[in-house]
């Protein structure tokens, strides 16, 4: 059988295929991607696009003491340790150059965050496009692929790998109109997704997330997943994901955590809090579906809302009219249809715990931000389900381990597809941390495929 052959094949043109094959392009080598949409999205352009690193020079200009194994360190507290502390201490280490070569090299505008830190990040370390959107960190990484010549092809769903022995030799992809076509490769590396929008594996995988709202890329099929069982190749953590207790109920608009890690928080529809809302907005997302109607309200005011104007996705929240605002909390009650006298209760209860004449029976420590003041807003949430972190185990060069333990000497994994850092299930999910494995082991796995197909 007669089919064309690439050095290089990519299995998806979300922000781990792009990076890839902008790290395999920038050694000379002729890269195929082969994506299943009309438009390269993949999880990356539902993100926020903020991407963490450490020990950066930005952060040493601005004075921020971080360094990879502070940002390791963090990564085991969350995750309690249970997660690969080598592979995150190697992707916290390359975390400075992967930020410094998509902004130098491929001019994708990364820069680093101000004003707040994220839940379990110890240093101020998050990186982000002007507008802090996974689609302007997408069209960046879309337009810096044109400019180094890389071909996607899109509208082409992968179907079937081929393996000679442990060596992937090509794949076949559908077009729209039903054909199918082969293309032979010598290095293939799997981008392709978790798993968190097939059904069958998120009731078997993670079954308290069953029924939670999906928002996440539709791609997410467990492809990767099932071409593992399929190789003999090992998997890890396959409870891990990245959940979220923000998203604007009936809006499916995400309001993101800086309100609650600034000094917002979260009531059910008795007006009370439920938790410790700073823990991290993954976790919170099966504690706010255990709430009556599987619902929640965001509670912030004036001062959380300017801060909040700086994210497109607040923004469409606004748009949207997910985001409700009053000049007092009785008022916020009346417009939620939250009991006022309840709500009320639960906003001054906050208050001296900002001011440290109480202490929060759930364990956060509200002190150190102002007390919320009128005007107040609210917002009715959800908790949602966005992506898989559990996935392919890979080495230091994103290559893909094979259950006998030995690497598969041509194929590579990263993003969704792999192993991440995040542990076991929801609590140990760091922000950014999906897009770190996202870019970091596509940077690596793209230029350890061009070492393989073009050694020098």
């Amino acid at each position: 059988m007669s089919e064309e052959t690439f050095p290089i094949v990519v299995i998806g043109a979300g922000g781990t295929g792009l990076c890839a094959a902008l790290a395999a392009a920038d050694a000379g080598v002729d890269v195929l991607v082969l994506e299943r949409d009309s438009t390269p999205l993949g999880s990356t352009a539902m993100s926020t696009g903020l991407i963490p690193a450490s020990g950066t020079p930005e952060q040493a200009a601005r004075g921020i003491v971080d360094s990879p194994e502070q940002f390791t360190a963090d990564i085991a507290k969350k995750t309690k340790s249970r997660t690969d502390l080598d592979l995150a201490l190697h992707l916290a280490t390359e975390s400075h150059d992967t930020i410094a070569w998509l902004r130098d090299r491929h001019a994708v505008p990364l820069a680093l965050v101000d004003g707040f830190t994220y839940p379990g990040h110890s240093a101020r370390r998050m990186y982000g496009t002007p507008n802090r959107t996974g689609g302007e960190l997408m069209a960046a990484l879309e337009s810096a692929c044109a400019d180094a010549g890389v071909t996607i092809l899109t509208d082409s769903t992968v179907r079937d790998l081929r393996f000679d022995g442990d060596r992937a030799t090509a794949v076949s992809f559908e077009r729209p109109d039903g054909s199918v076509e082969w293309v032979g490769c010598e290095a293939l590396i799997l981008a392709c997704s978790g798993y968190a929008g097939a059904a069958d594996l998120v009731a078997r995988l993670i079954p308290e997330m069953a029924n939670a709202v999906f928002h996440g890329h539709p791609g997410n099929k467990g492809d990767a997943l099932r071409w593992a069982d399929q190789i003999g190749a090992q998997t890890a953590d396959l409870g891990a994901y990245q959940g979220h207790g923000g998203l604007a109920a009936g809006h499916g608009v995400p309001i993101l955590w800086p309100l609650i890690m600034e000094g917002g928080f979260q009531v059910n529809g008795d007006g009370l809090r439920f938790s410790n809302e700073a823990l991290g907005y993954s976790e919170q997302a099966a504690k706010v579906n255990a709430q009556p109607g599987h619902v929640a309200w965001s509670i912030f005011d004036e001062r959380l809302h300017r801060l909040m104007c700086d994210f497109d996705d607040y923004r469409d929240a606004l748009a949207a009219g997910a985001v409700v605002s009053a000049a007092s909390v009785a008022e916020l009650a009346t417009r939620l249809k939250l009991p006022a006298d309840a709500l009320g209760r639960t906003v001054n209860q906050v208050a001296a715990m900002v001011e440290g004449r109480a202490t929060d029976p759930f364990g956060r420590d509200f002190t150190g931000k102002p007390v919320l003041t009128g005007p107040f807003y609210g917002a009715k949430v959800t908790g949602a389900l966005f992506h898989s972190q559990g996935g392919l185990v890979v080495d230091r060069d994103a290559r893909v381990v094979a259950k006998t333990g030995a690497p598969f000497p041509n194929l590579f994994a990263g993003g969704g597809a792999a192993r991440g850092i995040s542990g076991d299930g929801a609590d140990g999910y760091l922000a950014g941390n999906g897009l770190l494995a996202a870019t970091t082991l596509g940077k690596l796995a793209g230029r350890a495929a061009a070492r393989l197909v073009n050694p020098r």
